[in-house]
């Protein structure tokens, strides 16, 4: 396994931290080489040097909430990275909120960020195509968009989530006869940068682990819980899988303690 990924390049959508930095750094570990697509910044700055020490790293600055910067970044995608035959969608937020305390700009925001997804997927996807290479690609879903939970209210990211799987979906059939495939995994509760808007600073970690009695399993997940599912989707080991929505989410979705 330590070339599974022996030339392959990887694009990470919100890889500067989290799963998609974990999954990076496991592609990388087997061989390939990661684009990480981030919000400008130290943090993206930080990550790309990070894993640049063990193997090829390249940066795409872009606000993906930015209209203009996610143009700006199909184009430095199809110019310089058009060889890239691994995605994955990673980039995300969760604020929960009552569905009548919803403004339009909350809504908005999750439905932006799946716009960005969308296209910038798209122009990965053409490469791929054109390059007549297949390829993988493993979008980062929820478990809120399988079912709600009273003590989240998280109506407008469940909508954008189960989107995001029902393009999972539709975009395994399509993209089927250009060998490529398409899936994605939904976590329940794991320990990301997602939640450091949730709860007051201080208070993130204390907070994630007294959720920690909603899984089966007893504990929160990882970022590396979710990489090692992502890259296994990545991987040739996965190869007959295709719009499979996968649950990594300490069982969750079985059912409750």
């Amino acid at each position: 396994m330590a070339s599974e990924f022996e030339g392959k390049k990887l694009v990470a959508i919100g890889g500067a931290s989290g799963m998609g930095l974990k999954t990076a750094q496991n592609v990388i570990e087997k061989g390939g080489s990661a684009v990480i697509i981030g919000r400008p910044g130290r943090k993206l700055d930080d990550a790309v040097a990070n894993l640049s020490r063990s193997g090829s790293a390249w940066s795409i600055a872009a606000d993906l909430t930015k209209w203009d910067q996610v143009v700006e970044a199909q184009r430095q995608l199809a110019q310089n990275h058009s060889d890239a035959t691994l995605l994955v969608n990673s980039a995300g937020f969760f604020l929960p909120k009552p569905f009548v305390d919803h403004e339009v700009v909350d809504y908005d925001s999750y439905h932006d960020l799946n716009r960005s997804t969308f296209f910038l997927t798209q122009t990965v996807v053409r490469g791929m195509i054109d390059g007549g290479r297949g390829g993988a690609i493993v979008n980062v879903g929820s478990m809120w968009a399988h079912q709600a939970l009273a003590a989240t209210p998280s109506s407008a990211y469940s909508m954008a989530k189960a989107g995001l799987h029902a393009l999972t979906h539709n975009l395994a059939i399509e993209l089927a006869d250009k060998g490529i495939r398409v899936n994605a995994v939904a976590p329940a509760v794991t320990d990301t940068p997602l939640y450091e808007k949730v709860f007051p600073a201080g208070q993130v970690q204390g907070s994630l682990e007294q959720l920690s009695g909603l899984h089966p399993l007893g504990r929160i997940g990882t970022p590396q819980d979710l990489a090692s599912a992502i890259t296994f989707l990545l991987s040739s080991d996965s190869d007959w899988t295709t719009g499979a929505i996968l649950n990594v989410d300490g069982g969750v979705m079985a059912g409750r303690n």
